[in-house]
Protein backbone atom coordinates (compact mmCIF):
# COMPACT_ATOMS: atom_id res chain seq x y z
CA UNK A 1 0.00 0.00 0.00
CA UNK A 2 1.47 3.05 -0.77
CA UNK A 3 2.01 5.69 2.05
CA UNK A 4 0.19 9.50 1.81
CA UNK A 5 2.16 11.95 0.02
CA UNK A 6 2.73 14.13 2.96
CA UNK A 7 4.61 11.32 4.86
CA UNK A 8 7.31 11.80 2.58
CA UNK A 9 7.64 15.59 4.26
CA UNK A 10 10.71 16.23 6.00
CA UNK A 11 10.23 18.44 9.18
CA UNK A 12 13.36 18.91 10.18
CA UNK A 13 14.02 22.58 9.32
CA UNK A 14 12.80 24.91 6.82
CA UNK A 15 14.95 23.56 4.31
CA UNK A 16 14.23 20.11 4.35
CA UNK A 17 10.33 20.73 4.47
CA UNK A 18 10.60 23.46 1.78
CA UNK A 19 12.38 20.71 -0.53
CA UNK A 20 10.67 18.12 0.41
CA UNK A 21 7.83 20.09 -0.87
CA UNK A 22 9.56 20.56 -4.25
CA UNK A 23 10.27 17.03 -4.14
CA UNK A 24 7.08 15.22 -3.58
CA UNK A 25 4.72 17.79 -6.10
CA UNK A 26 7.75 16.45 -8.82
CA UNK A 27 6.56 13.05 -8.01
CA UNK A 28 3.18 13.85 -7.61
CA UNK A 29 3.56 15.26 -11.80
CA UNK A 30 5.20 12.24 -12.89
CA UNK A 31 8.89 12.79 -11.96
CA UNK A 32 10.62 9.42 -11.30
CA UNK A 33 13.99 10.18 -12.15
CA UNK A 34 17.32 13.17 -11.20
CA UNK A 35 20.63 13.58 -12.16
CA UNK A 36 22.54 15.41 -9.56
CA UNK A 37 25.87 17.00 -9.09
CA UNK A 38 27.38 17.22 -6.02
CA UNK A 39 27.98 20.95 -3.84
CA UNK A 40 27.17 22.14 -0.64
CA UNK A 41 24.46 25.14 -1.14
CA UNK A 42 22.30 22.14 -3.74
CA UNK A 43 22.19 19.93 -0.22
CA UNK A 44 18.92 20.51 0.72
CA UNK A 45 17.89 19.36 -2.93
CA UNK A 46 20.26 16.90 -2.87
CA UNK A 47 18.86 15.49 0.44
CA UNK A 48 15.25 15.66 -0.25
CA UNK A 49 15.28 14.18 -3.83
CA UNK A 50 17.49 11.30 -2.83
CA UNK A 51 15.74 10.06 0.11
CA UNK A 52 12.25 10.01 -1.58
CA UNK A 53 11.33 6.35 -2.47
CA UNK A 54 9.58 7.02 -5.59
CA UNK A 55 12.63 8.64 -7.52
CA UNK A 56 15.94 7.36 -8.92
CA UNK A 57 18.94 9.74 -8.18
CA UNK A 58 21.86 9.31 -9.95
CA UNK A 59 25.13 11.62 -8.85
CA UNK A 60 27.52 12.51 -12.15
CA UNK A 61 30.71 14.94 -10.70
CA UNK A 62 30.78 16.72 -13.73
CA UNK A 63 28.19 19.46 -14.47
CA UNK A 64 28.15 19.31 -18.23
CA UNK A 65 28.34 15.59 -18.43
CA UNK A 66 26.10 15.25 -15.76
CA UNK A 67 23.33 18.05 -18.22
CA UNK A 68 24.18 16.06 -20.97
CA UNK A 69 23.36 12.60 -19.55
CA UNK A 70 19.84 14.02 -18.31
CA UNK A 71 19.15 14.87 -21.65
CA UNK A 72 19.81 11.46 -22.59
CA UNK A 73 17.50 10.15 -19.99
CA UNK A 74 14.89 12.37 -21.05
CA UNK A 75 15.27 11.85 -24.59
CA UNK A 76 14.83 7.83 -23.61
CA UNK A 77 11.43 8.07 -22.15
CA UNK A 78 9.98 11.78 -23.63
CA UNK A 79 9.44 12.50 -20.35
CA UNK A 80 11.37 15.66 -18.02
CA UNK A 81 14.32 14.80 -16.29
CA UNK A 82 15.00 17.14 -12.92
CA UNK A 83 18.96 18.04 -13.04
CA UNK A 84 20.45 19.82 -9.73
CA UNK A 85 23.69 21.11 -9.13
CA UNK A 86 25.43 24.06 -6.44
CA UNK A 87 25.86 27.58 -6.87
CA UNK A 88 28.58 29.21 -9.30
CA UNK A 89 30.29 28.09 -12.20
CA UNK A 90 28.57 24.82 -11.99
CA UNK A 91 25.11 26.30 -13.07
CA UNK A 92 27.51 27.50 -16.20
CA UNK A 93 28.40 23.99 -17.14
CA UNK A 94 24.82 23.34 -18.17
CA UNK A 95 24.34 25.61 -20.73
CA UNK A 96 25.83 23.22 -23.66
CA UNK A 97 22.84 20.61 -23.11
CA UNK A 98 20.11 23.46 -22.05
CA UNK A 99 21.25 24.78 -25.42
CA UNK A 100 20.41 20.93 -27.42
CA UNK A 101 17.37 20.43 -25.41
CA UNK A 102 15.91 23.86 -26.60
CA UNK A 103 16.83 23.49 -30.47
CA UNK A 104 15.60 19.40 -30.10
CA UNK A 105 12.67 20.17 -28.08
CA UNK A 106 13.79 17.71 -25.15
CA UNK A 107 12.17 18.35 -21.57
CA UNK A 108 14.78 19.07 -18.70
CA UNK A 109 14.03 21.11 -14.88
CA UNK A 110 16.90 22.49 -14.12
CA UNK A 111 17.58 23.69 -10.56
CA UNK A 112 20.07 25.67 -9.74
CA UNK A 113 21.33 26.44 -5.52
CA UNK A 114 21.97 29.66 -5.00
CA UNK A 115 23.25 32.35 -2.22
CA UNK A 116 20.08 34.10 -0.95
CA UNK A 117 19.70 38.08 -2.08
CA UNK A 118 21.87 39.21 0.77
CA UNK A 119 25.16 36.71 -0.02
CA UNK A 120 25.32 38.12 -4.08
CA UNK A 121 27.03 41.18 -5.30
CA UNK A 122 29.44 41.25 -2.18
CA UNK A 123 32.36 38.97 -3.19
CA UNK A 124 30.56 36.15 -1.59
CA UNK A 125 32.04 32.81 -2.59
CA UNK A 126 31.25 30.41 -5.06
CA UNK A 127 28.15 33.29 -6.05
CA UNK A 128 28.07 34.29 -9.83
CA UNK A 129 24.83 36.24 -11.43
CA UNK A 130 22.33 33.01 -11.76
CA UNK A 131 19.24 35.04 -12.69
CA UNK A 132 18.65 33.73 -16.27
CA UNK A 133 21.84 32.75 -16.89
CA UNK A 134 20.56 30.81 -19.86
CA UNK A 135 18.65 33.52 -21.23
CA UNK A 136 16.45 32.45 -24.13
CA UNK A 137 16.93 28.54 -24.35
CA UNK A 138 14.78 27.51 -21.63
CA UNK A 139 10.79 28.08 -21.67
CA UNK A 140 10.46 29.49 -18.89
CA UNK A 141 12.83 30.59 -15.78
CA UNK A 142 12.01 31.82 -12.22
CA UNK A 143 13.80 32.84 -9.29
CA UNK A 144 12.16 30.52 -6.34
CA UNK A 145 12.09 32.93 -3.07
CA UNK A 146 14.29 31.83 0.32
CA UNK A 147 12.70 28.81 1.89
CA UNK A 148 9.63 30.12 4.49
CA UNK A 149 8.20 27.56 6.70
CA UNK A 150 4.46 28.83 6.29
CA UNK A 151 1.40 27.24 4.62
CA UNK A 152 0.86 30.39 2.29
CA UNK A 153 4.83 30.53 0.99
CA UNK A 154 4.79 26.23 0.41
CA UNK A 155 1.84 26.90 -1.36
CA UNK A 156 3.21 29.07 -3.65
CA UNK A 157 6.31 26.59 -3.88
CA UNK A 158 3.38 23.78 -4.99
CA UNK A 159 2.32 25.75 -7.98
CA UNK A 160 5.46 27.00 -9.22
CA UNK A 161 6.57 23.64 -9.42
CA UNK A 162 3.27 22.90 -11.12
CA UNK A 163 3.77 25.41 -13.36
CA UNK A 164 7.25 25.02 -14.42
CA UNK A 165 6.59 21.41 -14.94
CA UNK A 166 4.13 22.10 -17.31
CA UNK A 167 6.13 24.50 -19.07
CA UNK A 168 8.81 21.79 -20.26
CA UNK A 169 5.94 19.90 -22.17
CA UNK A 170 3.90 22.95 -23.38
CA UNK A 171 3.29 24.57 -25.66
CA UNK A 172 6.22 22.63 -26.77
CA UNK A 173 8.63 20.25 -25.56
CA UNK A 174 12.12 22.19 -23.79
CA UNK A 175 14.28 23.44 -20.53
CA UNK A 176 12.86 25.27 -17.84
CA UNK A 177 15.00 26.59 -14.99
CA UNK A 178 14.07 27.27 -11.54
CA UNK A 179 16.77 29.33 -9.77
CA UNK A 180 16.78 28.16 -5.52
CA UNK A 181 18.09 30.46 -3.07
CA UNK A 182 18.79 28.76 0.15
CA UNK A 183 19.88 30.16 3.68
CA UNK A 184 21.99 28.22 6.71
CA UNK A 185 21.60 25.69 7.69
CA UNK A 186 22.04 23.36 4.75
CA UNK A 187 21.77 19.92 6.37
CA UNK A 188 19.30 18.89 8.25
CA UNK A 189 20.14 20.12 11.11
CA UNK A 190 17.41 20.02 13.68
CA UNK A 191 15.77 23.43 13.71
CA UNK A 192 12.27 24.62 15.46
CA UNK A 193 9.35 25.30 12.90
CA UNK A 194 6.63 27.39 13.49
CA UNK A 195 3.50 26.43 15.32
CA UNK A 196 1.10 24.15 13.31
CA UNK A 197 3.74 23.35 11.15
CA UNK A 198 3.23 19.64 11.02
CA UNK A 199 1.98 16.48 9.37
CA UNK A 200 -1.92 17.43 10.02
CA UNK A 201 -1.73 20.55 8.51
CA UNK A 202 -0.41 18.97 5.08
CA UNK A 203 -3.35 16.58 4.80
CA UNK A 204 -5.06 16.80 1.02
CA UNK A 205 -1.96 19.38 0.26
CA UNK A 206 -1.28 17.31 -3.05
CA UNK A 207 -4.54 16.27 -3.46
CA UNK A 208 -5.40 16.37 -7.22
CA UNK A 209 -1.85 15.82 -8.61
CA UNK A 210 -2.13 12.70 -10.51
CA UNK A 211 0.90 11.96 -12.95
CA UNK A 212 0.45 14.49 -15.18
CA UNK A 213 1.15 12.08 -18.51
CA UNK A 214 -1.73 10.88 -19.08
CA UNK A 215 -0.10 7.65 -20.94
CA UNK A 216 0.22 6.78 -24.98
CA UNK A 217 -2.40 7.19 -27.05
CA UNK A 218 -3.68 9.68 -29.83
CA UNK A 219 -6.02 12.29 -29.01
CA UNK A 220 -8.55 12.01 -31.72
CA UNK A 221 -9.58 15.73 -33.22
CA UNK A 222 -11.72 16.70 -35.66
CA UNK A 223 -10.40 17.25 -38.89
CA UNK A 224 -12.87 19.04 -40.76
CA UNK A 225 -12.51 19.01 -44.25
CA UNK A 226 -9.46 16.38 -45.60
CA UNK A 227 -6.06 18.15 -45.41
CA UNK A 228 -5.04 16.04 -48.65
CA UNK A 229 -7.46 17.91 -50.55
CA UNK A 230 -5.07 20.46 -50.77
CA UNK A 231 -2.30 18.07 -52.40
CA UNK A 232 -4.35 15.46 -53.60
CA UNK A 233 -4.11 17.15 -57.39
CA UNK A 234 -0.27 17.36 -57.93
CA UNK A 235 1.54 14.58 -59.54
CA UNK A 236 5.21 16.22 -58.67
CA UNK A 237 5.40 16.49 -55.24
CA UNK A 238 7.59 15.03 -52.12
CA UNK A 239 7.70 14.23 -48.64
CA UNK A 240 10.81 15.26 -46.94
CA UNK A 241 11.17 13.78 -43.34
CA UNK A 242 13.76 14.80 -41.50
CA UNK A 243 15.74 14.30 -38.28
CA UNK A 244 13.01 13.34 -35.29
CA UNK A 245 12.88 11.18 -32.38
CA UNK A 246 9.19 10.02 -31.29
CA UNK A 247 8.60 7.85 -28.59
CA UNK A 248 7.18 5.86 -30.89
CA UNK A 249 8.45 5.35 -34.34
CA UNK A 250 6.14 2.73 -35.29
CA UNK A 251 3.69 5.10 -35.12
CA UNK A 252 5.59 7.94 -37.01
CA UNK A 253 6.41 5.57 -39.46
CA UNK A 254 2.77 4.46 -40.20
CA UNK A 255 1.60 8.12 -40.34
CA UNK A 256 4.46 9.29 -43.24
CA UNK A 257 2.95 5.69 -44.93
CA UNK A 258 -0.71 6.72 -44.40
CA UNK A 259 0.15 10.81 -46.36
CA UNK A 260 2.34 9.12 -48.72
CA UNK A 261 0.06 6.45 -49.88
CA UNK A 262 -2.95 8.93 -50.01
CA UNK A 263 -0.98 11.32 -52.45
CA UNK A 264 1.61 8.82 -54.06
CA UNK A 265 4.35 11.18 -53.56
CA UNK A 266 7.92 9.33 -52.76
CA UNK A 267 9.32 9.86 -48.89
CA UNK A 268 13.24 11.47 -48.90
CA UNK A 269 13.95 10.32 -45.49
CA UNK A 270 17.07 10.92 -43.60
CA UNK A 271 18.48 8.34 -41.62
CA UNK A 272 18.16 10.25 -38.38
CA UNK A 273 14.39 9.58 -38.49
CA UNK A 274 12.64 6.45 -37.69
CA UNK A 275 11.25 5.69 -41.68
CA UNK A 276 14.02 3.97 -43.07
CA UNK A 277 14.09 1.52 -40.13
CA UNK A 278 10.46 1.16 -40.55
CA UNK A 279 10.45 0.98 -44.36
CA UNK A 280 7.45 -1.49 -44.94
CA UNK A 281 5.35 0.68 -43.11
CA UNK A 282 6.47 4.26 -44.66
CA UNK A 283 4.89 4.75 -48.16
CA UNK A 284 7.14 5.31 -51.13
CA UNK A 285 10.43 5.22 -49.49
CA UNK A 286 13.63 7.33 -51.19
CA UNK A 287 16.67 6.44 -49.16
CA UNK A 288 19.71 7.65 -51.75
CA UNK A 289 18.65 10.87 -52.28
CA UNK A 290 21.80 12.97 -51.32
CA UNK A 291 23.83 10.93 -54.11
CA UNK A 292 21.00 10.92 -56.93
CA UNK A 293 20.44 14.94 -56.91
CA UNK A 294 24.49 14.79 -57.38
CA UNK A 295 23.86 14.11 -60.85
CA UNK A 296 23.04 17.58 -62.57
CA UNK A 297 20.98 16.42 -64.61
CA UNK A 298 18.67 14.05 -62.94
CA UNK A 299 18.21 16.86 -60.12
CA UNK A 300 17.24 19.30 -63.23
CA UNK A 301 14.48 16.86 -64.15
CA UNK A 302 12.81 15.93 -60.88
CA UNK A 303 12.05 19.98 -58.87
CA UNK A 304 8.89 19.06 -56.90
CA UNK A 305 5.91 21.33 -57.50
CA UNK A 306 4.67 20.87 -53.45
CA UNK A 307 6.95 19.57 -50.53
CA UNK A 308 5.29 17.95 -47.33
CA UNK A 309 8.24 18.30 -44.70
CA UNK A 310 7.86 16.77 -41.43
CA UNK A 311 9.88 17.47 -38.63
CA UNK A 312 12.93 19.77 -40.38
CA UNK A 313 15.23 19.26 -42.73
CA UNK A 314 17.80 16.37 -43.75
CA UNK A 315 21.39 16.89 -42.82
CA UNK A 316 22.01 16.82 -46.83
CA UNK A 317 23.27 20.20 -48.50
CA UNK A 318 23.10 18.74 -51.79
CA UNK A 319 19.30 18.28 -51.16
CA UNK A 320 18.70 21.91 -49.60
CA UNK A 321 20.24 23.28 -52.10
CA UNK A 322 18.30 21.58 -55.02
CA UNK A 323 15.20 22.31 -52.70
CA UNK A 324 16.03 26.22 -52.73
CA UNK A 325 16.20 26.09 -56.60
CA UNK A 326 13.18 24.78 -57.04
CA UNK A 327 11.38 26.77 -54.68
CA UNK A 328 8.13 24.90 -54.06
CA UNK A 329 5.51 25.74 -52.42
CA UNK A 330 5.90 23.62 -48.60
CA UNK A 331 4.04 22.49 -45.65
CA UNK A 332 6.26 22.03 -42.60
CA UNK A 333 4.21 19.67 -40.00
CA UNK A 334 5.73 20.56 -36.83
CA UNK A 335 4.73 20.85 -33.35
CA UNK A 336 7.57 23.33 -32.51
CA UNK A 337 6.13 27.61 -32.70
CA UNK A 338 9.23 29.13 -34.18
CA UNK A 339 10.26 29.55 -37.69
CA UNK A 340 11.73 25.68 -38.92
CA UNK A 341 12.28 26.66 -42.50
CA UNK A 342 15.66 27.57 -43.12
CA UNK A 343 15.78 27.53 -46.44
CA UNK A 344 13.26 30.61 -47.23
CA UNK A 345 11.17 28.68 -48.88
CA UNK A 346 7.30 29.14 -49.71
CA UNK A 347 6.08 28.23 -46.34
CA UNK A 348 3.12 27.32 -44.38
CA UNK A 349 3.34 25.84 -41.07
CA UNK A 350 0.82 22.40 -39.69
CA UNK A 351 1.48 22.93 -35.93
CA UNK A 352 0.85 20.02 -35.02
CA UNK A 353 1.40 16.39 -34.01
CA UNK A 354 2.13 14.44 -36.80
CA UNK A 355 0.04 10.88 -35.87
CA UNK A 356 -3.21 13.53 -35.31
CA UNK A 357 -2.08 15.47 -38.29
CA UNK A 358 -1.72 12.34 -40.76
CA UNK A 359 -5.60 11.55 -39.49
CA UNK A 360 -6.85 13.66 -42.87
CA UNK A 361 -5.24 11.84 -45.41
CA UNK A 362 -6.90 8.16 -46.52
CA UNK A 363 -6.51 5.76 -49.53
CA UNK A 364 -3.77 4.80 -51.73
CA UNK A 365 -3.42 6.92 -55.13
CA UNK A 366 -1.83 4.80 -58.40
CA UNK A 367 1.73 5.99 -58.48
CA UNK A 368 2.15 8.87 -61.28
CA UNK A 369 5.24 8.57 -63.29
CA UNK A 370 7.28 11.34 -61.20
CA UNK A 371 7.39 8.88 -58.44
CA UNK A 372 8.10 6.10 -60.40
CA UNK A 373 11.27 7.68 -61.22
CA UNK A 374 12.36 8.80 -57.91
CA UNK A 375 11.72 4.97 -57.32
CA UNK A 376 13.16 3.37 -60.01
CA UNK A 377 16.77 5.43 -59.63
CA UNK A 378 17.12 4.95 -56.17
CA UNK A 379 16.92 1.19 -56.55
CA UNK A 380 19.40 1.31 -59.25
CA UNK A 381 22.04 3.25 -56.54
CA UNK A 382 21.33 0.89 -54.26
CA UNK A 383 22.26 -2.18 -56.23
CA UNK A 384 25.39 -0.01 -57.28
CA UNK A 385 26.50 0.79 -53.39
CA UNK A 386 26.07 -2.70 -52.36
CA UNK A 387 28.23 -4.00 -55.58
CA UNK A 388 31.08 -1.18 -54.25
CA UNK A 389 30.68 -1.97 -50.37
CA UNK A 390 31.34 -5.86 -51.60
CA UNK A 391 34.48 -4.77 -53.32
CA UNK A 392 36.37 -3.03 -50.79
CA UNK A 393 39.22 -4.83 -48.78
CA UNK A 394 40.36 -3.71 -45.91
CA UNK A 395 38.61 -1.21 -42.95
CA UNK A 396 36.94 2.22 -43.86
CA UNK A 397 34.60 4.67 -42.02
CA UNK A 398 31.13 4.18 -43.96
CA UNK A 399 31.17 -0.05 -43.68
CA UNK A 400 29.79 0.58 -39.75
CA UNK A 401 26.46 1.96 -41.44
CA UNK A 402 25.63 -1.42 -43.30
CA UNK A 403 27.20 -3.55 -41.05
CA UNK A 404 24.74 -1.84 -38.07
CA UNK A 405 21.74 -1.45 -39.90
CA UNK A 406 22.03 -5.50 -40.52
CA UNK A 407 22.98 -6.81 -37.89
CA UNK A 408 21.95 -4.98 -34.86
CA UNK A 409 18.99 -6.75 -32.64
CA UNK A 410 15.62 -5.31 -33.56
CA UNK A 411 14.55 -2.16 -31.82
CA UNK A 412 18.16 -1.57 -30.63
CA UNK A 413 18.63 2.27 -29.16
CA UNK A 414 21.48 3.61 -31.97
CA UNK A 415 23.15 7.06 -30.91
CA UNK A 416 25.04 8.90 -33.58
CA UNK A 417 27.20 11.34 -33.08
CA UNK A 418 27.41 14.80 -34.83
CA UNK A 419 30.26 15.18 -37.89
CA UNK A 420 30.98 12.29 -40.52
CA UNK A 421 28.91 9.39 -38.24
CA UNK A 422 25.81 11.67 -39.32
CA UNK A 423 26.65 11.86 -42.54
CA UNK A 424 27.57 8.66 -43.15
CA UNK A 425 24.53 6.97 -42.10
CA UNK A 426 22.79 9.62 -44.00
CA UNK A 427 24.47 8.53 -47.31
CA UNK A 428 24.57 4.62 -46.33
CA UNK A 429 22.00 3.96 -43.97
CA UNK A 430 19.46 1.46 -46.26
CA UNK A 431 16.30 0.82 -45.99
CA UNK A 432 15.23 -2.18 -43.09
CA UNK A 433 12.78 -2.98 -40.77
CA UNK A 434 14.84 -3.95 -37.91
CA UNK A 435 12.81 -0.96 -36.03
CA UNK A 436 15.96 0.29 -34.38
CA UNK A 437 15.50 4.21 -32.49
CA UNK A 438 17.79 6.10 -33.77
CA UNK A 439 18.84 8.99 -31.34
CA UNK A 440 21.30 11.87 -31.73
CA UNK A 441 22.21 16.09 -30.74
CA UNK A 442 21.11 17.50 -34.25
CA UNK A 443 19.61 20.57 -32.29
CA UNK A 444 23.09 22.79 -31.96
CA UNK A 445 24.76 20.37 -34.12
CA UNK A 446 27.94 19.97 -31.55
CA UNK A 447 30.10 17.19 -30.55
CA UNK A 448 29.60 17.82 -26.79
CA UNK A 449 28.66 15.60 -24.70
CA UNK A 450 27.90 12.87 -26.71
CA UNK A 451 29.26 9.91 -24.80
CA UNK A 452 26.99 11.54 -21.55
CA UNK A 453 23.88 11.68 -23.79
CA UNK A 454 24.63 8.16 -25.26
CA UNK A 455 25.16 6.58 -21.65
CA UNK A 456 21.62 8.46 -20.34
CA UNK A 457 19.30 7.13 -23.63
CA UNK A 458 20.87 3.79 -22.80
CA UNK A 459 20.25 4.14 -18.49
CA UNK A 460 18.06 1.51 -18.03
CA UNK A 461 16.80 0.34 -21.06
CA UNK A 462 18.18 -1.92 -23.33
CA UNK A 463 21.34 -2.73 -24.69
CA UNK A 464 22.05 0.05 -26.90
CA UNK A 465 24.63 1.43 -29.30
CA UNK A 466 26.72 4.67 -29.87
CA UNK A 467 28.68 5.10 -33.10
CA UNK A 468 31.25 8.53 -33.00
CA UNK A 469 34.41 9.66 -34.16
CA UNK A 470 37.45 9.99 -31.67
CA UNK A 471 37.33 13.51 -31.28
CA UNK A 472 33.58 13.68 -30.29
CA UNK A 473 34.38 10.89 -27.86
CA UNK A 474 37.54 12.49 -25.85
CA UNK A 475 35.57 15.84 -25.88
CA UNK A 476 33.41 13.98 -23.17
CA UNK A 477 35.63 11.41 -21.55
CA UNK A 478 33.91 12.60 -18.04
CA UNK A 479 30.99 10.71 -18.76
CA UNK A 480 32.56 7.62 -17.97
CA UNK A 481 32.81 8.68 -14.37
CA UNK A 482 29.21 7.55 -14.39
CA UNK A 483 30.46 3.83 -14.99
CA UNK A 484 29.55 2.55 -11.76
CA UNK A 485 25.94 4.05 -11.57
CA UNK A 486 25.24 2.84 -15.25
CA UNK A 487 22.58 0.72 -15.31
CA UNK A 488 22.53 -1.43 -19.09
CA UNK A 489 24.10 -1.74 -21.50
CA UNK A 490 26.24 0.84 -24.03
CA UNK A 491 28.37 -0.65 -27.04
CA UNK A 492 30.32 2.11 -28.45
CA UNK A 493 31.50 1.88 -32.17
CA UNK A 494 34.22 4.03 -32.33
CA UNK A 495 36.01 5.58 -35.82
CA UNK A 496 39.42 6.92 -34.91
CA UNK A 497 40.77 8.34 -37.78
CA UNK A 498 43.05 10.77 -35.44
CA UNK A 499 41.57 13.49 -36.05
CA UNK A 500 38.38 15.32 -37.29
CA UNK A 501 37.63 13.25 -40.12
CA UNK A 502 34.83 15.81 -41.60
CA UNK A 503 37.01 18.71 -41.86
CA UNK A 504 38.98 16.85 -45.27
CA UNK A 505 35.44 17.38 -47.32
CA UNK A 506 35.77 21.05 -46.59
CA UNK A 507 37.52 23.41 -49.12
CA UNK A 508 39.67 24.29 -46.00
CA UNK A 509 41.66 21.09 -46.42
CA UNK A 510 43.46 22.49 -49.24
CA UNK A 511 45.19 24.79 -46.95
CA UNK A 512 48.28 23.16 -45.41
CA UNK A 513 49.48 24.58 -42.98
CA UNK A 514 47.36 25.49 -40.55
CA UNK A 515 44.81 22.72 -41.57
CA UNK A 516 46.39 19.51 -40.29
CA UNK A 517 47.23 21.47 -37.06
CA UNK A 518 44.13 23.49 -36.34
CA UNK A 519 41.60 21.89 -38.09
CA UNK A 520 41.87 18.01 -38.62
CA UNK A 521 43.66 18.62 -35.04
CA UNK A 522 45.08 15.29 -34.87
CA UNK A 523 45.65 13.19 -31.58
CA UNK A 524 47.55 9.95 -30.25
CA UNK A 525 45.21 8.73 -27.94
CA UNK A 526 45.57 5.37 -26.76
CA UNK A 527 42.07 4.53 -26.37
CA UNK A 528 42.84 1.03 -24.81
CA UNK A 529 44.56 2.60 -21.75
CA UNK A 530 42.00 4.92 -21.36
CA UNK A 531 39.29 2.01 -21.25
CA UNK A 532 41.14 0.48 -18.47
CA UNK A 533 41.92 3.62 -16.52
CA UNK A 534 37.78 3.83 -16.35
CA UNK A 535 36.77 0.31 -16.09
CA UNK A 536 35.49 -0.46 -19.85
CA UNK A 537 36.38 -3.10 -22.08
CA UNK A 538 38.17 -2.58 -25.22
CA UNK A 539 38.36 -4.60 -28.55
CA UNK A 540 40.16 -3.93 -31.49
CA UNK A 541 38.05 -4.65 -34.76
CA UNK A 542 40.04 -6.54 -37.17
CA UNK A 543 37.70 -6.28 -40.17
CA UNK A 544 34.09 -6.13 -41.24
CA UNK A 545 33.13 -9.48 -40.30
CA UNK A 546 34.59 -9.15 -36.78
CA UNK A 547 32.20 -5.55 -35.88
CA UNK A 548 29.62 -7.84 -37.27
CA UNK A 549 29.73 -10.61 -34.49
CA UNK A 550 30.63 -8.57 -32.11
CA UNK A 551 27.02 -6.01 -32.74
CA UNK A 552 24.76 -9.03 -33.65
CA UNK A 553 24.40 -9.63 -30.16
CA UNK A 554 24.63 -7.23 -27.70
CA UNK A 555 26.04 -7.74 -24.27
CA UNK A 556 23.17 -7.52 -21.35
CA UNK A 557 25.53 -5.03 -18.71
CA UNK A 558 28.34 -2.62 -18.93
CA UNK A 559 30.56 -0.14 -21.12
CA UNK A 560 31.85 -1.64 -24.33
CA UNK A 561 34.46 -0.14 -26.77
CA UNK A 562 35.08 -1.09 -30.36
CA UNK A 563 37.00 0.34 -32.34
CA UNK A 564 37.67 0.82 -35.82
CA UNK A 565 40.79 1.98 -36.44
CA UNK A 566 40.80 4.20 -40.17
CA UNK A 567 42.37 6.37 -42.42
CA UNK A 568 40.87 9.77 -42.83
CA UNK A 569 42.32 11.10 -46.00
CA UNK A 570 41.88 8.25 -47.68
CA UNK A 571 38.18 7.94 -46.86
CA UNK A 572 37.47 11.20 -47.95
CA UNK A 573 39.14 10.42 -51.27
CA UNK A 574 36.76 7.14 -51.06
CA UNK A 575 33.36 9.44 -50.60
CA UNK A 576 34.58 11.59 -53.01
CA UNK A 577 35.41 9.24 -56.75
CA UNK A 578 32.50 7.00 -54.96
CA UNK A 579 29.18 9.91 -55.80
CA UNK A 580 31.50 11.39 -58.74
CA UNK A 581 31.17 7.84 -60.50
CA UNK A 582 27.77 7.53 -59.20
CA UNK A 583 26.47 10.70 -60.28
CA UNK A 584 27.52 10.76 -63.76
CA UNK A 585 25.83 7.23 -63.89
Amino acid sequence: MTSAPESSLDFRNTNTLWCSVLVETLVQRGFRRAVISPGSRSAPLTIALSRHPRLETIPVLDERSAAFFALGLAKQRGRPVALVCTSGTAAANFLPAVVEARETGVPLLVLTADRPPELRDCHSGQTIDQVKIYGGYVNHHHECAVPEATMLMLRYLRQTVVHAVERTLRPVAGPVHLNCPFRDPLPPLPQALPAGINGAAFNGFFAGMGDYWPGAGVVKVALGDPIWLKFTNQPRGVIVVGPNEPVSGDLFAQSVGRISRALGWPVLADALSPVRTHASAAGHLVIHYDTLLRNDKLAAALPPAQVICIGGWPTSKVLRAWLRRADPETMIVTERAGNEDALHLRTGFARSDLTVWSQGFSGKKRLPAYTKRWLEADQKVGRTLAAEFRKIKGLIEPQWVRVLARNLPERTVCFIASSMPVRDAEYFWPAGNGRQRIHFSRGANGIDGTLSTALGAAHGGTPAVLVTGDLALLHDTNGFLVRPKFKGSLTIVLINNQGGGIFQHLPVAQFNPPFEEFFATPQEADFKKLCAAYGVTHVRVRDVKHLAGLVVKLPPRGIRLLELRTNRRRDAAFRKELFTRLAGG
